[in-house]
């Protein structure tokens, strides 16, 4: 049986099941089957929403760089970032991928007009007092490794932190660190893929 659910994975938590160098992963906060994997990642220090199912067509779809998809995430950053900075983000800007140049394609970004309401992290980040750590929204239709990060920190504000809040419909509203919520497998394809329909297996 096909099993759907979205997680808000913590801080400093790996995107896997399988132990690593005793860290804390997936299977310290989130009872799922044994068949179940995510789709996708998160950087260990970064925070927020994974999918978690046994549905392959669901992977390939998703990760399948054909197949855009948006992905928004809410970033603090390191000072008071410039409208010449976010209009450079919504542009694309260059950055190293395995070495080499890549400019990002065109994105959504903007500063929020008040800080969202997100849970506390632990540990905080560390907070200067002189200088101002606001909040962005950026919305990407790709995923190079660490991405928003090096594109922050190529306009000159570092990411402080990061948390994937939405793919496509499928959004972190009600999650808590280390909550699930589960779909069926209407739901999930209804809020990922609204113009396509589900795929059903062929019964012969």
């Amino acid at each position: 049986m096909n099993f759907y659910c979205l997680v808000y994975k913590p801080f400093n938590v790996l995107s896997q099941f399988s132990p690593l160098d005793s860290k804390q992963t997936l299977k310290d906060f989130f009872d799922v089957p044994k068949d179940v994997y995510p789709v996708g990642r998160l950087d260990f220090d970064s925070e927020g929403l994974l999918l978690l199912t046994n549905d392959t067509a669901i992977n390939s779809r998703l990760l399948n760089p054909s197949h855009a998809h948006a992905r928004e995430y809410w970033v603090q950053v390191d000072g008071a970032i410039t409208t010449e900075a976010i209009n450079q983000l919504q542009k694309g800007v260059v950055i190293k991928i395995d070495g080499k140049d890549h400019r990002t394609l065109p994105c959504s970004a903007a500063v929020f007009k008040s800080d969202p309401e997100v849970p506390e992290r632990n540990p905080p980040i560390r907070i200067r007092k002189s200088i101002p750590a606001p909040w962005i929204k950026i919305t990407l239709a790709e995923g190079k490794n660490r991405q928003v990060r090096k594109m922050t920190a190529a306009v000159g504000f570092p990411t402080l932190r990061l948390i994937r809040y939405r793919i496509e419909s499928c959004a972190l509203d009600g999650l808590q660190p280390g909550e699930m919520r589960t779909f069926t497998k209407q739901q999930i394809y209804q809020l990922l893929f609204p113009d396509q329909k589900a795929p059903h297996k062929r019964v012969d």
